[in-house]
């Protein structure tokens, strides 16, 4: 069974300069969405390690570090990388339609 996708326009893709984030909320959900190297990347602002906010962490490449407690994620694809996290944090599909940013979430 496959699960739609409903797409959210959420800003002007030339306004999400190389190496920053915007921080968001799309049906309630807390993301933060990154240009690194001009590709963009969506996760859900939250460590899984313990629910705290993750995307003021320092970003290493394609990996954010957890602010708190210092475990890793790849923000391509949400895969937890080092400890005390085990567990992988969502990640969204995000696309460029027409200069805007637009951010995929499935339907329930």
């Amino acid at each position: 069974m496959s699960k739609d996708i409903t797409y959210y326009e959420i800003g002007p893709a030339d306004e999400l300069p190389v190496g920053e984030r915007w921080f968001i909320d799309v049906a309630g959900i807390a993301i933060v969405v990154f240009n690194i190297s001009g590709s963009y990347y969506a996760i859900e602002d939250v460590c899984t390690h313990d629910d705290s906010p993750l995307g003021e962490g320092e970003l290493d490449g394609q990996q954010i570090v957890c602010p708190r407690h210092g475990a890793r994620f790849d923000v391509t694809n949400g895969k937890s990388l080092t400890p005390p996290a085990v567990e992988d944090i969502l990640h969204y599909p995000i696309r460029v339609k027409g200069g805007q940013l637009e951010i995929g979430l499935t339907d329930n």
